[in-house]
């Protein structure tokens, strides 16, 4: 069976070759050339969202696009390239300045341009990015008067179904608006740094290199995600995209403006699932983390955090990934067909 795999839609400009003219703008390549598993999720019991008033893709544009921009990123390569610029999308966060984007848009930049939607184009500099969620945030010395924030709705109140809009930079088309529905929830993208981005809402609306960074705005014009993948063939839209949700890029962008970086809490293992018993098997303990110190060892299934069920490797990982570095947990695991219970001190992710 063939592998799913998606990948990051910055778009790569072109490399402007040292002692050369210029290079040609090309398309369609990657900022990055990570490729990136997706995994589905089964979930029971989801509920639905509350039933609202619903605005028109024209209507949710009208509101949303002054608060959409364009992000053009320079950075310098060591090979024959030189130079290189790639172009992404992003939306206002507040009227300080802050713009949200994804971390693989900025990773590496030497220089940023912030374009708006009059036009106007101002310098950036990173706050602060967090690679594990793959988002970043960038302060811009612009006026007031070009500064529309967006609002940022509840992820977790998304339903299968929902009417969605994204906005973006597809090929350094600015201004460019699509629509569709959530096709899916509860998706699991890994990120730029290979750990996972839970709860990804997967979406039919039409995303494309350059649409990296932008909103997916739900049917009141509220950003519900941030457009960050998609998952193609041909390396064009098949209709298969990703979205961090909401939830955690105000959670992390919060962290970033608050301390200039985002911490999340890390068990140190590699895990599978376990069927016989059900749970998460380790099949990585790594040295020095929190799993390693409290004397959980390879071959250990974990079955419970807290006395809550830990039925799956995917579980245990929403469990941890819920809790901050420092936290104490109480594992519950199988070893040789006896339970054991120890309590870990949760760490700090590495980046």
């Amino acid at each position: 069976m063939r592998s799913r795999t998606s990948t990051l839609i910055a778009a790569v400009l072109g490399a402007v070759l040292v002692g050369a003219g210029g290079g040609a703008a090309l398309y369609g390549a990657l900022s990055s050339p990570t490729k990136t598993i997706v995994r589905q999720v089964t979930v029971s019991g989801a509920q639905p969202a509350a039933v609202t008033s619903s605005l028109s893709v024209g209507d949710i544009y009208r509101r949303a696009y002054q608060g959409v921009v364009e992000i053009t990123v320079s950075t310098t390569s060591s090979d024959q390239f030189g130079t290189q610029q790639a172009q992404g999308s992003g939306w206002v966060y507040d009227t300080n300045g802050d713009v949200i984007t994804n971390q693989h848009v900025v990773a590496g930049a030497t220089s940023i341009k912030v374009k708006f939607w009059n036009g106007a184009t101002y310098t950036a500099h990173v706050v602060g990015a967090d690679a594990s969620t793959d988002v970043a945030v960038i302060k811009v010395d612009a006026p007031s008067s070009v500064l529309h924030p967006l609002s940022v709705g509840v992820s977790s109140k998304v339903a299968v179904g929902d009417p969605v809009v994204a906005i973006g930079s597809p090929f350094g088309l600015s201004e460019t608006v699509t629509s569709g529905i959530v096709s899916a929830l509860h998706r699991q993208m890994t990120s730029p740094n290979r750990f996972t981005i839970d709860d990804s809402i997967q979406t039919d609306a039409a995303i494309n290199h350059g649409n990296s960074g932008g909103p997916l705005l739900n049917a009141q014009g509220q950003v519900i995600g941030m457009n960050a993948q998609i998952e193609s063939d041909s390396g064009g839209n098949d209709g298969v995209g990703f979205a961090i949700p909401s939830d955690t890029v105000k959670s992390v962008a919060g962290q970033i403006l608050a301390t200039g970086t985002a911490k999340h809490a890390y068990l140190g293992v590699q895990i599978q699932d376990s069927t016989s018993p059900a749970g998460a098997r380790l099949a990585v303990v790594k040295s020095g983390t929190a799993a390693a110190k409290a004397g959980l060892k390879v071959g250990d299934v974990i079955t419970a955090v807290d006395e809550a069920k830990i039925a799956s490797a995917n579980a245990l990982q929403i469990r941890v990934n819920a809790k901050q570095p420092g936290d104490k947990i109480t594992v519950t695991y199988s070893r040789n067909g006896k339970s054991h219970t120890v309590q870990v001190t949760l760490g700090t992710r590495p980046s």
